[in-house]
């Protein structure tokens, strides 16, 4: 099972990758947890990615891409994958399609995790992370909405993404979830 986890920051896709990576002994995969493990293993991207880091630069989307391609290809991530928070954007979408035609894989599912704003507001506020405060948090939500709208639309015309109400409980999202998996 292959699957792509997308909602914005606070929503839940973590948890529920965890709990559905755990339910079906797939790799969880992250961007955050790719660039940690690429720099790590000191790979080539890795060490690329690392002198933009040191540098308090952003990594280009060029190295992500590459690093994503490396973890997809791992033996482990072979049966199937979560890929968490990516992508991001309309052209990383693209490529990850690409990329997927290119190691002969493919994504079974996009899972969309809508929240209100409102609420991710509140949860966000709880976490109690000093860089959180509400108009920050009002302004990711802008720009995430502004880039994965197109992101969500790409799935759509392959009829690949089912929403998921992220505002039910932990335990009740992960049963909706399930249940809207394929079944193999």
């Amino acid at each position: 099972m292959r699957l792509i986890f997308l909602g914005p920051p606070g929503a839940g896709k973590g948890t529920q990758a965890q709990r559905i990576a755990e339910r079906f002994q797939i790799p969880h995969i992250s961007t955050g947890e790719i660039l940690r493990q690429a720099v790590a293993d000191e790979t080539p991207l890795g060490r690329q990615a690392k002198a933009y880091m040191d540098r308090g630069d952003l990594v280009p989307d060029e190295l992500i891409l590459g690093m994503v391609r490396e973890r997809l290809d791992r033996a482990d991530a072979r049966p199937g994958w979560i890929l968490d928070g990516f992508p991001r954007n309309l052209p990383q979408a693209e490529f990850l399609d690409d990329l997927l035609r290119d190691i002969q894989q493919v994504c079974d599912r996009a899972v969309n995790f809508e929240v209100s704003d409102d609420e991710i507001v509140q949860r966000m506020l709880g976490r109690g992370r000093k860089d959180d405060n509400e108009d920050t948090i009002r302004h990711r939500l802008e720009v995430y909405r502004a880039a994965t709208a197109p992101v969500i639309d790409f799935y759509r015309q392959y009829d690949r993404i089912v929403s998921i109400d992220g505002s039910l409980s932990m335990d009740d999202v992960t049963q909706v979830l399930v249940e809207s998996l394929p079944r193999n």
